[in-house]
């Protein structure tokens, strides 16, 4: 099972749409996880459209009919690997630790927020993951976005793909 990872994509304050090279991902995804910051309901719209799954949530930047269509924590399992979506998880000291409290019965956090890609495994095994952002790279080298794969019961082939443009 083929994943898209996105967050933080602001469209369209901080880019008019996604990345070909993103849109492309979703097309090929079998599941596309978004952990928040659409900004406008059009993109989740467009994202339903053309993805196969859907499952996300909303961002500290999304308002009304995108807070009534999605959870704060969205969660999902796939393939017997247990997956939640959430925005925000607060500073990255002890975030491992935190966020293995709060999600005891997951096994991948899939979050946004910072715009920083992040890639770790808590104590506990929980996988923490952050794509960054595809269309706002703020004070990162590049705009990023990942994919993965669900194989087995496991998440494997976890890939941060570095866009060569913001977007």
């Amino acid at each position: 099972m083929r994943l898209t990872l996105i967050s933080d994509t602001h469209v369209p304050k901080r880019a008019r749409d996604l990345p070909a090279e993103v849109w492309s991902a979703i097309d090929e995804a079998d599941v596309v996880l978004h952990a928040g910051d659409w900004v406008d309901v059009s993109l989740l719209d467009r994202i339903e459209e053309r993805a196969t799954r859907l499952a996300g949530c909303y961002g500290n930047n999304d308002f009304g009919d995108l807070r009534k269509r999605l959870p704060e924590i969205a969660r999902v399992e796939l393939e017997g690997v247990r997956f939640a979506i959430v925005h925000e998880t607060g500073s990255a000291d002890g975030r491992d630790k935190r966020c293995s409290a709060r999600f005891p019965d997951v096994d991948v956090l899939v979050f946004g927020h910072s715009h920083i890609p992040w890639d770790t495994t808590a104590e506990t095994g929980l996988r923490l993951l952050n794509p960054g952002s595809p269309t706002d790279r703020r004070r990162q080298p590049y705009a990023t976005y990942m994919t993965a794969e669900v194989t087995a019961g496991r998440l494997t082939e976890v890939t941060l793909h570095r866009l060569s443009s913001r977007g």
